[in-house]
């Protein structure tokens, strides 16, 4: 690396995650690159929103860098660093590493011209792209995201994440109870949650009479966690041509956002 970038992480944050990332493969070439400059040439791509073949000439070849990201999101090794780094800050803010409380919400967001996989209207707010549906803690820490066509109904998404959330088994074994806002009222679905899972939804309306951003105790995290992922120009608008990438950048976006926490 010849420059310093404001994506880069600190050498204290590269030791946090360094350990978690696969080793070689035995046989074949030894490997001549740092996995280093690998991940600050990722979080370059989600920062500055530029594409693969964009990145500066200090960083490794753009075609050794996507295959490293794509491998990583294909074995789960960027969860695996998400979720353990999720426990550190929890730990580290006095939390226990389960949280018992979780908020879940979506935004819809415009795809680029180019893409064609899984897009649709939301006729709500009148978007043509794809919608994200996230779960978070009342930290605002990401538990479990679900990119889709932005014409499915909220309902049917957070059924689809909180069925994620709910795979990652010890992680929410203390989870008891989900906010959300109006757009998820209705028994069906309240009972659903409750006989599929035993937790308790929450729903939180807004003040008819209020107009611009309204505190919604409790279920405005999420609100937070999205105005975090707008910082990176990737998450700015849907560029990938697969949901799988969007939700993997997602997971990139909150390991950045932790690891800064932690060092």
């Amino acid at each position: 690396m010849t420059k310093a970038y404001r994506s880069n992480l600190t050498w204290e944050q590269w030791e946090l995650i360094a350990d978690l990332l696969p080793e070689a493969k035995p046989g074949g070439r030894p490997r001549k690159l740092t996995l280093f400059a690998v991940v600050n040439a990722i979080l370059y791509v989600l920062c500055e929103g530029c594409t693969w073949r964009g990145l500066p000439g200090d960083f490794p070849a753009w075609s050794t860098v996507y295959g490293y990201f794509w491998r990583w999101s294909l074995d789960g090794t960027w969860l695996k660093i998400h979720d353990q780094l999720y426990q550190w800050v929890r730990v580290d803010a006095g939390r226990e590493p389960s949280p018992s409380e979780a908020a879940v919400d979506s935004q819809s967001v415009e795809t680029a011209t180019m893409i064609s996989i899984d897009v649709g209207y939301d006729a709500g707010k009148k978007i043509h792209g794809r919608k994200r549906h996230l779960s978070v803690d009342l930290l605002g820490l990401v538990l479990r995201v679900l990119v889709t066509s932005a014409s499915l109904p909220e309902r049917e998404g957070a059924k689809k994440v909180l069925q994620r959330v709910h795979d990652t088994g010890h992680q929410v074994k203390r989870l008891n109870t989900i906010w959300m806002d109006g757009g998820y009222r209705g028994e069906e679905f309240m009972r659903w949650v409750m006989d599929m899972f035993r937790w308790i939804v929450e729903i939180v309306l807004r003040p008819l009479e209020k107009k611009g951003f309204v505190h919604l105790p409790k279920r405005w995290v999420v609100e937070r966690t999205f105005g975090w992922l707008n910082w990176c120009r990737r998450l700015s608008k849907d560029y990938e041509r697969l949901p799988q990438t969007s939700e993997t950048f997602i997971y990139i976006a909150m390991i950045r956002i932790m690891v800064r926490r932690l060092a």
